[in-house]
């Protein structure tokens, strides 16, 4: 009798907990659609930050949320401004946005535009900034494919326009941008800093303006780490940046620099050349 008692408890507590699932089916019959494969209601999320923040900001012409709202409407889905990495824990992450005057009397905005490959998961801005998402590169589909554009554009009184863009070649762990100055000439050039947590370092993309600002950049990579460096050089006297590459050497107890190598751009050709061994060359 109290094994009979024992399996109707059994069967009841079992009917009670189908029905318990059976009402949560039926109060969401179907199951949301995770935004990140959503492009419709990414773009009805993007669209409601941007009227919060026009609602909360004081408005200037060319504005950062004018930028924004410029990469929001011309780029394709799933695109987004970056920010700039956190310096502190309580610092607040700023649009990666960078105001300049141009020699020719107009105003500029170099920007930098994340854009998703079509067809995958859209990529979250959240994944792109940081030390730890500099490791994208080695699995990048699992968050999307994202592509990362050096963007420049004109202000005319209250709209942008782009002047050029060009790719970034990283897909993630974006630090910092900056426009700085060569000091063998004063060419205005702008360092995109990225991390690069497989090495321990950073990785610098930085854009030359060689030939003016309206002309697309010249990019040359440089970096720095425990046991890699590359620095800018001037090596032949010419109008575009050279490089030094360093050569380490890794023991148990140190590492320190064996030799450096210079690399010079080819103009003709498109490529860096190593001056000691002109078959070795690089894009960038």
């Amino acid at each position: 009798m109290k094994r009979n008692l024992f399996y109707i408890l059994i069967v009841i507590l079992f009917m009670t907990i189908l029905s318990c699932g059976e009402d949560e089916d039926r109060s969401n019959p179907v199951p949301s659609r995770d935004v990140a494969f959503d492009p419709e209601k990414d773009a009805m999320i993007q669209r409601y930050n941007i009227g919060l923040r026009k609602d909360r900001s004081q408005r200037f012409p060319c504005d950062t949320i004018s930028v924004i709202e410029y990469v929001f409407n011309n780029y394709p889905a799933g695109s987004y401004l970056l920010e700039s990495d956190k310096s502190t824990l309580k610092s607040l992450p700023k649009p990666a946005v960078i105001y300049h005057d141009g020699n020719d009397g107009k105003k500029y905005v170099f920007t930098l535009a994340a854009t998703s490959r079509p067809g995958e998961r859209l990529v979250e801005i959240k994944n792109l900034i940081g030390y730890d998402e500099s490791f994208i590169d080695l699995d990048s589909t699992n968050l999307g494919t994202p592509f990362i554009y050096l963007v420049l554009m004109e202000c005319r009184g209250n709209n942008l326009d782009v002047v050029w863009e060009s790719v970034i070649p990283s897909h993630g762990g974006f630090n910092n941008f900056n426009l700085k100055l060569w000091d063998y000439n004063g060419t205005v050039f702008i360092e995109n800093i990225f991390y690069y947590a497989q090495g321990i370092g950073t990785i610098s993309y930085n854009y030359f303006l060689i030939n003016g600002i309206r002309e697309k950049p010249h990019l040359l990579m440089t970096y720095n780490g425990l046991d890699f460096r590359r620095t800018i050089t001037n090596f032949n006297n010419d109008k575009y940046p050279d490089y030094y590459e360093y050569v380490f050497v890794s023991l148990d107890d140190r590492v320190f620099v064996k030799d450096s190598v210079a690399f010079i751009w080819d103009e003709k050709n498109g490529v860096y050349i190593n001056t000691r061994n002109s078959k070795q060359t690089r894009l960038y």
